[in-house]
């Protein structure tokens, strides 16, 4: 995981937090140039096994938990999807995301078409919202699962105060199994913030 400070008429400055991490344990390299940096890099729930690959820095924390094929799965069927239609999701790589400005000393904004994912040494964007429902329109997914499926997507934009926070559901569009890096920016008062998860896995 890194995390950069870009700001500066004269070129950047940056902040950044690395971790790599392998089956047997977790080494964490640091280079700091400003505020203090930390974070936990894997957290693994006992009872499913999923992880959760998180950075906290400048005030503002960043995590992204693994759900499970059959969670998504069933989280959808029950707001009206068939089970082919929920399927195309759950094979996506999903996780719930979940960003905070805890401590900034302004507005948080940012767009998730600003967002990257690097895997197989190519970077590509997220997947965009209304490409999903576009794609459920013309699977004729019903109304109402298309509206529960918005509401439970993580936003596409938006501006946090200090103190608040969102989460939801973020697809990758990667196949099951998958590593890749997330490279999130946002801006806070004016000034570019990059934060980057390495690493990050799919579930199998």
């Amino acid at each position: 995981m890194r995390f950069s400070h870009q700001t500066g008429p004269n070129g950047p400055q940056s902040c950044r937090l690395s971790v790599r991490h392998t089956a047997a344990a977790v080494a964490v390299a640091t280079v700091l140039a400003g505020p203090p940096s930390s974070a936990e890099p894997v957290r693994i729930d006992p009872e499913t096994g999923a992880a959760t690959f998180e950075i906290q820095a400048h005030g503002v924390s960043l995590s992204l938990t693994q759900l499970l094929p059959d969670q998504v799965r069933a989280f959808y069927v029950a707001r009206g999807f068939d089970l082919d239609d929920a399927d195309v999701f759950a094979g996506a790589c999903v996780y719930m995301t979940v960003l905070r400005n805890d401590t900034t000393p302004g507005t948080l904004d940012f767009r998730l078409s600003d967002w990257e994912v690097q895997h197989n040494e190519e970077v590509h964007p997220l997947p965009p919202l209304d490409d999903w429902l576009a794609q459920w329109t013309a699977r004729g997914v019903p109304d109402s699962a298309r509206l529960a499926f918005r509401w439970a997507q993580f936003p596409s934009e938006q501006s946090y105060a200090p103190g608040e926070w969102n989460q939801g559901m973020l697809a990758t569009g990667l196949p099951p199994g998958s590593r890749f890096d997330l490279i999130a920016r946002w801006m806070i008062a004016d000034q570019t913030y990059e934060g980057r998860l390495d690493d990050v896995r799919c579930t199998d």
